[in-house]
C-alpha cells in the first residue's frame, strides 16, 4: 500500500478486519468455540493437528495443537506434573512459538498455543480421588475444583515494577532463603517460565526489524522500528511510557493464554493511569494515540476489565483514562469483557458512556458491575471493607483481590436440577414415605448438604495436590507471596483463600416445586404416582402432553408474589446458608454464587424431566434467572426484581442476564430509563449485570445460516463472542432468550 498517513481509526479497522479472517480460519478449522473468544491464531497449516478433549469448565471441545512442540514427560502413564516440568515445557513453548507482528498494530505478539491442550491426562493418577466419585456420580458433580486453573487475580503493578530482569532476581534472591524441595522445584519452573519470556519477546525484536527493512511504507516500516525498540528494552527492562506499558501487559496476558487459559486483567485503567498521567505531561502521548494502543492490545486479548470504582478509601477512581479504554472497545467493536461500575459515589457519566455504546453498538459490550454491594457483601465474611473494595472484577462472573487472593471462581458448580431430581425419587422410592411438598423440601435439604460437603472435600483435596499437577505458575509471578515464600498460589502462596462454589439451574428447581404445590397439593389436579410416570416417560403421550403443559402454566419465579418466587428466595438462602456455615474440611471458606456460565445444555443433559414441564435432558435455568418468558410482558423491572432478591450476598455475585427490545431509540429519554434500570437493580441489591440490546430479526436469521452475519457480537453470558461461533444448541439459547423478551 501507498499510503503513508493512516489515521488510527483505519489502522484499527484493518486490525479488526485481520481479527475477521483469523477467527473464520478457526470455525472452518476447528468448529464450535463455546466459550471466551479466545484472540488464538491457528499456527501454521504445515503444523497444526486437531484434538478433542473436555475442557476445564466441563465442555467437549475441539483444540489444534502446534506439531513442533512436543512435551517432556516425567510420568510412566505419560503427562507432565509439578512445577519443574510445568516450568521447562512451557518455557520450550514460548521459545519456539512462531514469531507474530502485524505492522498496522503498535504491539508485537500474539499467541497460537495453549499448554493445556498438550496436558494427557490432566490429572496426575497417583493422586487418587475415587474416595469422592461415589457421590460425584450420584449428584453429576463433574466440576468439583480438582484440577481448576487459574481464574484469580495477578497484580500487573509488580511486573511493570520489575520488568523481566528484576522478577528473574527476584526469584534467585528468594531462593537462598527457601531451600526446601517444593520450593526449589517451584523456582526452578518459574526461572524457566522468565528465560522463555525474554527469548520469545527478543525473537520479536529482531523480527520487527527484518520486517522493517524490508517494508516501503514510511509510516508502517517507522512502527516497526518502534516495536523492535521497546522490545529489545523489555526483555529485560521494565516499562516506563504507555506503549511500553501496554505491550509488557500484552506478551504477559497472552502468555496466561498459552499457559492455562487465563484471562483475568482487572483495574486497567488504574494501572496503567500513571504511565498515561506521565507521557500526556511530558508531550508524547495523545488521547487518539492512548486508545489507539489500547485497542491493539483488545485484538489479542479480550481478557475481563474494570473500569471505574472506588479506591480502598470509598472515593471514586474513575479517571480520563477509564473513558479511553471503554472508546477503544467501541471503536473495536469485537467480542470483549468490559465491565463499567455503578455504585452510589461514582460517576454516573461513565454508566451513561456505557449505556450510550450498549444502544449504539448492539454487541452486549459493556457489562455493568454492582460494585458498591459486592464490596460491602464481602465484608459479611470477616473482612474489612478497604479489602472489599480491593477486589476487583476479573472474570465472567467473579472478583478477587489482585494477587493476594486464590478463589477458584467459576470452576465448581452444583447442578440444583440434579439435586431435586435426587430428591424427588429418593422420596417416591421410600414405599414407607407419604408423598408431600414438605417431605420432599426435608430431603432436598438432605441432599443440597451432601453435594456441597463433597464439594468442599473435593476443594481440600485440589489445594493439597494442585501444586504437584499444574501449578500456577505464570500467575506466581505477579502475585505477592509465592516467590517470596517459595510456595504456588494454589498451596499456602498467598494472603486470602476464599473459594467459589456456584449453584445452577435455580428457577428449574423454584418452579418445579411451585408446580407441584400447586397443582397436587392445592388443585389436586394430579397425583403423585400420576406424575412420576409422566417425568419418567418424559410426558410421553396425548395426556402427557397434556400434564405438561399444565405444570408448565403454573405461576412461575419472576412472575411476582407468587409461590415460584418463595421457592427461589427459599432455595437460594439454603444453599447460600449451608455454604457459608460449612467450609471446608480444612477451614478454608466457601463463597456462594449463582451463575451457570455457558452450560445451561450442558448441565440440561444430566437432568431428567422435572415438574415445571421442562423436557428431558433439555437446557436448565440461566444462572439466577426466571426462566424465559416467566410472565407475558417479561418486564425488565420484573427481572431486575426478582434476580435481586436471590442474591447469595458473600461477595460473589449472581448476574442479572437481560434482553432488550432493539427498537429502543439512543435518545435521551431511553438511556435515562436504562441507567435507571442498572441503578435501581443494583440498589435492590443486584451484583453484575448482562445485557444485549439485539435485533430479533437479524438473531433468528444469524441462527438459520451464521454465515449471514459472520461479526454480530453477542454477550452469552459472563463472556461475549462471535454468534457464529457458537454450536445450534447454545445459539439457540440466546435466540430463547431475545425472542421471549419481546
Amino acid at each position: 500500500m501507498e499510503n503513508n498517513t493512516y489515521t488510527y481509526q483505519q489502522r484499527i479497522d484493518a486490525l479488526r478486519a485481520t481479527k475477521l479472517k483469523h477467527t473464520q480460519e478457526k470455525w472452518d478449522y476447528i468448529g464450535v468455540l463455546d466459550y471466551d473468544d479466545y484472540a488464538l491464531i491457528l499456527p501454521p497449516v504445515e503444523y497444526r493437528e486437531k484434538k478433542h478433549l473436555v475442557s476445564a469448565s466441563g465442555l467437549e471441545i475441539t483444540d489444534v495443537l502446534y506439531t513442533k512442540f512436543v512435551p517432556k514427560t516425567n510420568h510412566p502413564g505419560g503427562g507432565f506434573f509439578g512445577a519443574r516440568i510445568c516450568g521447562e515445557n512451557f518455557g520450550k513453548m514460548l521459545e519456539i512459538h512462531p514469531v507474530y507482528i502485524d505492522p498496522f498494530s503498535s504491539l508485537a505478539g500474539s499467541f497460537m498455543m495453549i499448554l493445556l491442550s498438550y496436558r494427557d491426562p490432566y490429572w496426575n493418577p497417583d493422586f487418587n480421588f475415587s474416595h469422592l466419585e461415589n457421590e460425584h456420580k450420584k449428584y453429576k458433580i463433574t466440576l468439583h475444583g480438582i484440577g481448576a486453573a487459574q481464574h484469580f487475580c495477578h497484580d500487573m503493578t509488580i511486573g511493570f515494577e520489575l520488568g523481566w530482569k528484576g522478577i528473574l532476581d527476584k526469584i534467585r534472591h528468594y531462593r537462598t532463603l527457601n531451600t526446601d524441595e517444593e520450593a526449589t522445584e517451584l523456582y526452578d519452573g518459574l526461572e524457566d517460565i522468565v528465560s522463555g519470556f525474554q527469548n520469545w519477546i527478543g525473537r520479536h525484536a529482531v523480527a520487527a526489524r527484518e520486517m522493517a527493512a524490508a517494508e516501503k511504507n514510511r509510516l508502517l516500516k517507522q512502527n516497526l522500528l518502534e516495536i523492535a525498540e521497546i522490545n529489545e528494552k523489555l526483555v529485560s527492562e521494565p516499562p516506563t511510557t504507555f506503549r511500553e506499558a501496554c505491550q509488557w501487559m500484552l506478551w504477559y496476558q497472552i502468555a496466561g493464554k498459552m499457559y492455562n487459559a487465563g484471562g483475568s486483567l482487572g483495574r486497567i485503567d488504574q494501572f496503567l493511569l500513571p504511565f498515561y498521567e506521565r507521557d500526556i505531561t511530558a508531550g508524547i502521548l495523545t488521547d487518539e494515540e492512548a486508545i489507539f494502543h489500547i485497542a491493539c492490545h483488545f485484538i489479542h486479548d479480550t481478557s475481563y476489565i474494570q473500569l471505574g470504582g472506588p479506591d480502598e478509601n470509598g472515593h471514586d477512581a474513575t479517571n480520563k483514562l477509564s473513558y479511553l479504554v471503554l472508546e477503544a472497545a467501541h471503536r473495536l467493536k469485537i467480542p470483549m469483557n468490559v465491565g463499567v461500575c455503578v455504585g452510589e459515589k461514582l460517576d454516573t457519566q461513565l454508566l451513561r458512556r456505557g449505556v450510550e455504546i450498549l444502544f449504539e453498538d448492539k454487541t452486549g459490550i459493556p457489562k455493568f458491575l454492582g460494585i458498591d454491594v459486592t464490596s460491602k457483601d464481602f465484608t459479611k465474611n470477616g473482612y474489612p471493607i478497604e479489602l472489599g473494595r480491593d477486589r476487583v472484577y476479573c472474570g465472567c462472573n467473579w472478583h478477587a483481590i489482585p494477587g493476594r487472593e486464590y478463589t477458584m471462581n467459576d470452576c465448581v458448580k452444583l447442578n440444583l436440577g440434579v439435586v431435586f431430581e435426587v430428591a424427588f425419587y429418593d422420596m417416591m422410592d421410600d414405599k414407607n414415605t407419604h408423598p408431600s411438598v414438605a417431605e420432599l423440601w426435608k430431603r432436598y435439604e438432605y441432599h443440597m448438604s451432601r453435594a456441597v460437603d463433597i464439594i468442599a472435600q473435593s476443594m481440600d483435596f485440589h489445594l493439597d495436590h494442585m501444586f504437584q499437577v499444574f501449578p500456577e505458575l505464570h500467575l506466581d509471578l505477579l502475585c505477592h507471596g509465592p516467590i517470596e515464600r517459595g510456595r504456588d498460589a494454589s498451596h499456602g502462596g498467598v494472603e486470602f483463600y476464599n473459594l467459589g462454589l456456584d449453584a445452577a439451574g435455580l428457577a428449574t428447581v423454584a418452579d418445579s416445586f411451585a408446580a407441584l404445590e400447586q397443582r397436587i397439593e392445592i388443585e389436586k389436579r394430579l397425583t403423585w404416582q400420576e406424575l412420576t410416570d409422566y417425568l419418567k416417560s418424559d410426558w410421553a403421550g396425548t395426556d402427557g402432553e397434556r400434564a405438561r403443559l399444565m405444570m408448565k402454566k403454573a405461576p412461575k419465579f419472576g412472575s411476582g408474589g407468587s409461590l415460584a418466587d418463595d421457592y427461589a428466595i427459599r432455595v437460594s438462602r439454603l444453599f447460600t446458608n449451608y455454604v457459608i456455615e460449612h467450609p471446608t474440611p480444612k477451614g478454608f471458606k466457601i463463597l456462594p454464587g449463582i451463575f451457570s456460565w455457558a452450560l445451561t445444555v450442558q448441565l440440561g443433559k444430566d437432568v431428567g424431566a422435572t415438574p415445571n414441564g421442562r423436557h428431558a435432558y433439555a437446557s436448565i435455568t440461566h444462572g439466577p434467572n426466571p426462566e424465559p418468558g416467566f410472565r407475558k410482558d417479561s418486564a425488565p423491572s420484573a427481572l431486575a426484581v426478582a434476580v435481586a432478591k436471590v442474591q447469595p450476598g458473600y461477595g460473589n455475585t449472581a448476574p442479572m442476564q437481560i434482553e432488550l427490545d432493539p427498537g429502543l431509540s439512543r435518545d435521551e429519554e431511553n438511556i435515562e430509563k436504562l441507567m435507571s434500570l442498572i441503578k435501581t437493580h443494583f440498589e435492590l441489591g443486584g451484583t453484575q449485570i448482562n445485557m444485549n440490546i439485539l435485533d430479533k430479526q437479524k438473531i433468528v436469521e444469524a441462527h438459520e445460516d451464521p454465515s449471514r452475519h459472520p461479526d454480530l457480537v453477542v454477550r452469552v453470558t459472563g463472556f461475549s463472542a462471535y454468534f457464529a461461533s457458537l454450536s445450534p444448541e447454545l445459539r439457540q439459547v440466546v435466540v430463547d432468550r431475545i425472542v421471549t423478551s419481546e
